[in-house]
């Protein structure tokens, strides 16, 4: 099969790979029908994962049909169309019992970091019954496909970010992850979202697609974004901040625009260390929750996903054959022509 493989130093190339087999009872096959390429990708590609294995199969949020499943494997069989988790998890081990499945002792982020992910055109899929979530039949392919990762990610942000009702929520990021986690934290009926983005199209496809009611310029002096802020919101700053770009300077920017008291989530990922100026940041009394995505519970996402509370086509900005996917990785590195996320089809 034609699979896209990483060497650890920065080079991605097309190669021919051996079709994968079950290895243990609890793994499924998967022939692979939508996928998309995620900044995390580009992370492992530049080495800024260090957990990452070299000589691996790219890629983790996908969507296929069921082709061959284990013997222990019960919910799913072959032909049932599913949208796949991009955390690994037994469902059993101490952090599984918690919803914390991103430490699965036995998993946690694998596809296409540890283990051969979906940038192929069949992947092997572990603990196939936690790792799947079934797509309706009303629910196309492309409707489904960021379920088990920027979806999830946006929806685990906004729980994590324990937004009241008719509070302010600021969103750092109108990217991909930035936009879900908008349209999950709309859904809990804050009284505005305000979106921080650099990007000027990112920024004015937030505000005309409802996702936030303010936009703020990112690439302002942090003074003018932390001023910004408070003036939107009585003087206080923001009861919820949830930090989903990663840039050099938004962490700082998550704890400064936060009211004393509120809670800041970073789902964003980093390639260099962030400080905690713990003196500058004395008597804020701040809550910081962050982590890699506990994408469990998805069932509820995709059951929102069918009912259209939620709807991600607007992500969608350019699709490739797998024989283009070099061209496609080009193009979502370079945000070419504004460039959101590419959709992989399978190969011609």
């Amino acid at each position: 099969m034609k699979a896209l493989v990483h060497d650890g130093n920065g080079n991605i190339s097309l190669q021919e790979r051996p079709r994968p087999t079950l290895q243990l009872p609890t793994d499924a096959i998967v022939r692979v029908t939508r996928s998309t390429i995620c900044t995390s990708d580009l992370h492992i590609m530049r080495g800024a994962v260090p957990r990452a294995l070299p000589d691996t199969v790219l890629g983790h949020e996908f969507v296929g049909v069921v082709e061959e499943v284990g013997a222990d494997v019960a919910r799913f069989a072959p032909g049932d169309r599913v949208a796949v988790n991009c955390e690994t998890f037994c469902g059993t081990c101490f952090f599984c019992q918690r919803g914390w499945v991103n430490n699965c002792e036995h998993g946690g982020w694998e596809l296409g970091c540890r283990i051969d992910g979906c940038q192929a055109e069949f992947v092997r899929i572990p603990f196939a019954d936690n790792a799947f979530t079934r797509i309706p039949d009303s629910v196309s392919d492309e409707d489904a496909l960021f379920l088990g990762d920027i979806l999830a990610t946006g929806w685990w942000g906004a729980r994590l970010a324990e937004i009241e009702e008719g509070s302010s929520v600021a969103v750092i990021g109108a990217g991909p992850v930035g936009l879900t986690t908008m349209m999950c934290a709309r859904l809990a009926n804050p009284g505005s979202i305000i979106a921080i983005e650099c990007d000027p199209h990112r920024a004015e496809l937030a505000k005309q697609l409802d996702l936030a009611d303010y936009v703020i310029d990112g690439s302002a002096p942090l003074d003018e974004i932390e001023h910004a802020v408070q003036d939107l919101t009585e003087g206080r700053g923001a009861d919820s901040v949830i930090e989903a770009a990663g840039g050099n300077a938004t962490f700082e920017m998550a704890w400064r625009i936060a009211r004393p008291n509120a809670v800041v989530v970073i789902s964003a990922m980093y390639e260099h260390d962030q400080v905690l100026p713990l003196p500058s940041m004395y008597g804020k009394n701040l809550v910081f929750k962050t982590g890699g995505v506990d994408a469990s519970g998805l069932d509820e996402v995709m059951a929102l996903i069918e009912s259209g509370k939620i709807d991600t086509s607007c992500l969608i900005s350019k699709r490739y054959p797998l024989n283009d996917i070099l061209e496609a990785y080009r193009a979502f590195e370079a945000r070419e022509d504004d460039c959101l996320k590419v959709v992989i089809t399978p190969w011609e």
